[in-house]
């Protein structure tokens, strides 16, 4: 039972992204810090990151590189360093979109981190997700690449794995 309930957690998770052989809880440590996160004393807004994104993901096998999965998403970096986040990686009905921060670093860099919740078929809550990335926009503003971590925790907040995605994003625009 207790293995089932972890299963549909992971299907949950940032999208039908990580499935056992992804996961890589032997670096999965709870409380520490994970690549990427935004340093919020020092949010910056603005700039050619805002807007609403097409965005391809690729569910990486952390040790391996090679990809597990691809999928699109959509996801709207918002004036003031907020941003929302939606998959076509598994139903609406086992994850709530995703709601999180962003932040410019230097030059066309930028970071973000964004949280769900994920639910089994049952509609039982089965955890949450954290994913963050390091965005790398191109000249243009109308393109980027990223890649990043996601840490998944079961309902009392343990770290239960970790896993890797990539994304490319082009501008949605008229």
């Amino acid at each position: 039972m207790k293995n089932r309930n972890i299963k549909a957690f992971i299907a949950g998770g940032l999208a039908v992204l990580l499935t056992m052989g992804v996961l890589n809880t032997s670096s999965a440590q709870p409380g520490g810090p994970i690549m990427g996160a935004p340093n919020t004393s020092s949010v910056q807004t603005g700039g050619p990151l805002e807007g609403t994104w097409n965005v391809q993901v690729s569910i990486i096998d952390c040790p391996t590189g090679n990809v597990i999965a691809t999928f699109p998403s959509l996801v709207m970096f918002i004036a003031g360093g907020t941003m929302i986040e939606a998959t076509s990686g598994i139903p609406p009905a086992l994850k709530t979109p995703g709601e999180g921060i962003w932040r410019h670093t230097t030059g066309n860099s930028y970071v973000y981190r964004f949280k769900f919740f994920s639910f089994n078929t049952s509609n039982v809550f089965t955890g949450w997700t954290i994913a963050q990335a390091q965005i790398s926009l191109n000249a243009t503003g109308d393109s980027y690449t990223a890649s990043g971590t996601t840490a998944f925790y079961d309902t009392s907040g343990n770290l239960i794995g970790t896993g890797c995605v990539t994304t490319v994003g082009t501008r949605f625009d008229f």
